[in-house]
């Protein structure tokens, strides 16, 4: 079972700031955390490089503008679940090196059960390099905050399919309102969207534009 952890519980046990990043779940009330790539339910299978705890790390202004997508969100009785934040560099590495292994199909039917693992690099899922190591990009779906169930996107997060991309036109049209709904909220917000994949932001203006951290999430 996914560990869905709230912000004011993760906030009790967890110390505010991470070298230039602060924990999210103590600036956004009510965050709801999913972080894959600290567990097993990702499409490697396993915890991945640098995720020693399930923390959403990340730049305080990230944080602050994505308090504000949560208050923007409360009087429609919605809110936000995210799945990752800041990425370590080793993380990014790991990922790599999964992508350069035919042999490792697993997590296929899962994740990527139209797409040829060696197409990966080609069509933009695995990158060599990653905004999120830059602490200002976050993936998330929207959430019901009577029952912290998620709305229906789609597809689920991290799906490397081309049904993934933000206007993917074989939506229903909820689907497609859902989508609208999370993109329009965090643009409000001062996030840019990432087109092939509906769950991406990046903060525009973020303060390390240039730099990628590397230090472990715990």
């Amino acid at each position: 079972m996914r560990a869905l952890v709230t912000a004011l519980a993760l906030a009790a046990s967890q110390p505010a700031e991470a070298g230039p990043f602060v924990d999210a779940a103590g600036i956004v009330p009510g965050l709801v955390l999913d972080m894959r790539y600290a567990g097993s339910d990702n499409f490697i299978g396993r915890p991945i490089a640098g995720y020693e705890a399930p923390r959403c790390l990340l730049t305080p202004q990230a944080a602050r503008a994505l308090a504000a997508v949560q208050s923007s969100l409360a009087p429609e009785g919605l809110g936000l679940k995210v799945f990752d934040c800041y990425r370590p560099r080793r993380a990014v590495a790991d990922f790599a090196a999964w992508a350069r292994d035919p042999a490792d199909t697993r997590m296929k039917a899962a994740y990527y059960p139209r797409t040829d693992k060696a197409d990966l690099f080609r069509l933009g899922y695995i990158a060599e390099r990653s905004s999120h190591s830059r602490g200002s990009t976050v993936d998330l779906t929207l959430v019901r905050r009577a029952d912290g169930a998620e709305l229906d996107m789609g597809t689920p997060f991290d799906l490397f399919d081309e049904a993934s991309a933000t206007d993917f036109s074989g939506l229903t049209p909820a689907q497609a309102r859902n989508r609208r709904r999370l993109r329009d909220a965090m643009i409000r917000a001062g996030f840019v969207p990432y087109a092939q994949e509906w769950w991406h932001f990046t903060l525009k203006g973020e303060p390390f534009p240039d730099t990628a951290f590397d230090q472990p999430v715990r």
